[in-house]
């Protein structure tokens, strides 16, 4: 083999000299979604509304060599979008990399769901990316510069589940939304992709899935379990470098099959 060949393919992955933004990063797929980053050359900025956790996460990408910085930023908040861009700017620089992984969810049956429990999910799941995501685009125009917008889906998107009309209605929007976004900031070079996990350990999660009903849903999927964090490593990285310079408007799944099977 070619070892010129090896290094330029690791040369596509890299991320060197790159500054990521990564919303929802105190816990579960974002801190690790951070780490991440870091790990393959990213300067990371960690962001969610809750500082102590995103703060943690970033020191431990400094104990581990890498160079993050931790903010407040609230995906609803147009103010706190701005005030989080600039303070990442004035410490990192210019963010290229955007991660729009923070997100809710609140399942009920149809019948029985609230109005507050609808608009919540649409200003979280989609409103949020949307702002965030139309910030950081604003920046790189202005700059000049090219960069890769990576919103976090779900296979709930693309499926319907009972309880979850609220959840996966934002997420099918936010699939829709990527491919939107991505016909309009081809001009200027900021490609715009979508992650979709299938069922995967996190914080949100996890009360479902220890429970006997979660359970037997597990035991249901292709792989007869849920998926690890580190199996998304793969494709966050594609779609966040240069890799992926032909891609914008994708949806990447992953989910061992789940929503391709047949029952």
């Amino acid at each position: 083999m070619n070892n010129n060949n090896r290094a330029s393919v690791q040369d596509q992955f890299s991320l060197e000299g790159r500054v990521a933004l990564v919303t929802g990063a105190g816990t579960g797929l974002g801190a690790h979604f951070a780490r991440v980053l870091a790990q393959a050359g990213a300067k990371v900025a960690c962001v969610a509304r809750r500082l102590d956790r995103v703060e943690a996460v970033a020191a431990d990408i400094r104990a581990q060599g890498g160079e993050a910085f931790a903010c407040v930023l609230d995906v609803t908040d147009g103010a706190s979008i701005k005030q989080a861009f600039d303070s990442v700017e004035r410490h990192l620089g210019l963010i290229d990399v955007l991660v729009n992984n923070a997100g809710l969810s609140d399942p009920a049956p149809f019948e029985e769901m609230s109005r507050t429990q609808w608009t919540s999910l649409l200003d979280a799941n989609l409103s949020g990316p949307f702002f965030v995501a139309q910030e950081m685009a604003k920046r790189l125009i202005v700059a000049g510069k090219p960069g890769s917008i990576i919103n976090i889906a779900s296979i709930l998107g693309h499926l319907a589940k009972d309880k979850f009309v609220n959840y996966g209605t934002t997420k099918a929007g936010l699939i829709h939304m990527t491919q939107y976004m991505a016909l309009d900031l081809i001009p200027y070079s900021i490609r715009v992709n979508a992650l979709a996990p299938g069922y995967f350990p996190s914080e949100m999660t996890n009360p479902f899935y220890e429970s006997e009903v979660g359970k037997r849903e597990i035991a249901s999927l292709p792989p007869k379990r849920l998926g690890r964090h580190e199996e998304l490593d793969g494709p966050l990285l594609l779609l966040a470098s240069n890799a992926s310079s032909y891609m914008s408007g994708s949806v990447v799944t992953v989910d061992a099959g789940h929503s391709i099977r047949l029952s």
